[in-house]
């Protein structure tokens, strides 16, 4: 009698994971060369979904029993499909703010730049603050910073903050200077710095906590806005086959992505971060890491560490090559509060993030994070540092025995090499996106793009980690090319590895029964295709909880 009783439980259970025995599905994918990033069945030819769940992953033959007169069948002709892309690392609501912003990106003079801004600044109200911009320096030859003065006569009318892609530093126009009130008398702030002229007087750049200055009183974008911003970037990731985001600086605006919920728009779904001193706030109301739905969930806190590379206000043991008088900043919190608040958020369940890029950096935080285990005991907490850019050859051992998750972004690898060497000498930069030593040590890598800082394509995230063939096509064997690492390994850094970041691999991540029915068509076969190509690749569709949410005209 306990016999067939566990046996009608075991059968119960395989069909609840598959769905109703002869129930029709929702959506049939056939005719497809699927990569599911399972060891257990890596390749099949068709997935049939009910609902939001993948109810059968197999041979056409196997999806002709799930087709009824409603279902929607899709031939994918022979074409690769693999799960959604996870964005582990993006602030969300800037990336829909950029779309609609000036883009400086690609401006390659510091005259283009201008033009640009001159442009944009004329289609807008007297008043309207100009943001975004995303500008690289790196691009210009030769590479000085920008000024207000090269740009206060193309915005006589509009107060100017624009960043630096890198987001730890940007250029104010002297009218933004003039409305936060900084002068040659203005002070600086801890982990923060104002570039002044001979004269002491602001050159309207401004580093990492100084930034402050200048946001404190920029009109904050209201409800509406912000919902606009939500709205524009979950569309933009369908089209690039993005089913799931990491918002690193979601904040308090996760009610934004709640409505755009309630209202049906939200293709996407949202991991939302809050800041690493902001602890207490979800501690109190005892929620833990991962709180929520399968669309949004909260519970993750998010630490800065230092700035970046290309403000050099990363956080090193020894100084930059061109910035001899300086080893990088680190934040003011890192000297005084962050160390407790780990292992206070740590203790209250909640799931900690620090951005950290210099070796000293990522030195210091492993320590701290080594130091939360040793207080509150051994558990699956899954600390992650955000870019992990540059380590020590001793401390990349160190994530895979302190299970430290390397939330990495890859596309920052063809960037960055263009021009660090000027930065770092060859000892360091060999610990740089150490991807390949990272796995082979035992580490995790979860992938992402930190967009708006840099392209949310994960296709070109792929690419970069593949070839590591820098922007400027000067390596074409691949920049530190030893760190390189496989397409199904890079695949499963941005679906695996990311879902693992959030502690979500048990219901996406892999393209499985029972699973989330997320996943992307593409135009060409990464797996096989010459690796310069993979850049070229395309999304044909994108299916998010088993509903078409985009598809390529």
């Amino acid at each position: 009698m306990i016999i067939l009783k566990a046996a009608f439980i075991s059968v119960l259970a395989s069909v609840c994971a598959v769905g109703v025995v002869g129930q029709s599905a929702d959506l049939v994918i056939r005719n497809a060369n699927v990569h599911t990033v399972s060891s257990t069945q890596p390749t099949a030819a068709s997935i049939a979904v009910i609902g939001s769940k993948i109810v059968a992953v197999g041979t056409d033959s196997d999806a002709k029993s799930w087709i009824g007169p409603r279902t929607r069948v899709v031939d994918a002709k022979a074409k690769l499909v693999v799960p959604g892309f996870n964005d582990a690392h993006v602030h969300f609501l800037e990336t829909g703010a950029q779309l609609s912003s000036v883009d400086l990106r690609d401006a390659k003079t510091p005259q283009e730049f201008v033009r640009r801004i001159k442009e944009f600044a004329a289609k807008q109200p007297r008043g309207r603050w100009i943001l975004g911009g995303q500008w690289d320096h790196e691009n210009w030859t030769p590479n000085t910073l920008p000024t207000a003065a090269m740009i206060d006569a193309a915005t006589p009318n509009n107060p100017v903050f624009v960043n630096r892609l890198d987001g730890h530093m940007a250029l104010a126009n002297s009218l933004a200077i003039k409305q936060a009130g900084v002068t040659k008398e203005t002070k600086e702030l801890e982990g923060g710095l104002i570039v002044r002229d001979a004269g002491g007087n602001p050159t309207g750049i401004f580093k990492d906590a100084a930034m402050a200055y200048i946001d404190r009183v920029i009109p904050e974008a209201s409800f509406e806005q912000k919902l606009e911003f939500a709205k524009a970037a979950s569309e933009y990731a369908a089209s690039l086959g993005v089913t799931s985001v990491q918002d690193v600086s979601a904040g308090t605006d996760v009610g934004v992505y709640q409505e755009l919920m309630r209202q049906g728009k939200l293709n996407t779904r949202v991991y939302g971060c809050s800041t690493l001193a902001d602890y207490k706030r979800w501690a109190n109301t005892g929620i833990h890491y991962a709180f929520g739905d399968a669309m949004l969930r909260v519970g993750c806190l998010k630490g800065y560490a230092d700035g970046s590379l290309g403000s050099t206000t990363a956080w090193f043991f020894q100084p930059y090559l061109d910035a001899p008088n300086t080893s990088g900043l680190a934040r003011a919190e890192v000297s005084t509060t962050m160390k407790q608040n780990v292992v206070d958020a740590d203790k209250a369940g909640l799931q900690v993030f620090i951005h950290a890029i210099g070796d000293r950096a990522n030195a210091t935080i492993l320590d701290f994070y080594e130091n939360a285990e040793t207080v509150n005991g051994a558990r699956d907490r899954r600390f992650r540092i955000e870019h992990a850019q540059h380590l020590r050859q001793e401390d990349i051992p160190r994530f895979g025995k302190l299970k430290v998750v390397a939330s990495m972004q890859p596309f920052h690898v063809i960037d960055d090499g263009r021009w660090a060497w000027k930065r770092l000498d060859e000892n360091r930069l060999k610990g740089t996106y150490a991807f390949r030593t990272i796995l082979d040590s035992g580490g995790v890598l979860a992938f992402g793009s930190d967009s708006p800082v840099a392209p949310m394509n994960p296709i070109f995230g792929i690419y970069a980690a593949v070839t590591r063939r820098t922007l400027d096509d000067k390596n074409p064997n691949g920049w530190i090319p030893e760190q390189k690492i496989s397409v199904a390994e890079a695949v499963q850094g941005f679906t695996w590895g990311s879902a693992y970041g959030e502690f979500q691999e048990g219901v996406k991540g892999t393209i499985e029964v029972g699973k989330l029915a997320d996943f992307v068509l593409l135009s060409d076969d990464i797996f096989s295709i010459d690796p310069v190509n993979i850049r070229n690749v395309k999304v044909l569709m994108t299916i998010v909880n088993g509903r078409v949410v985009y598809e390529a005209k």
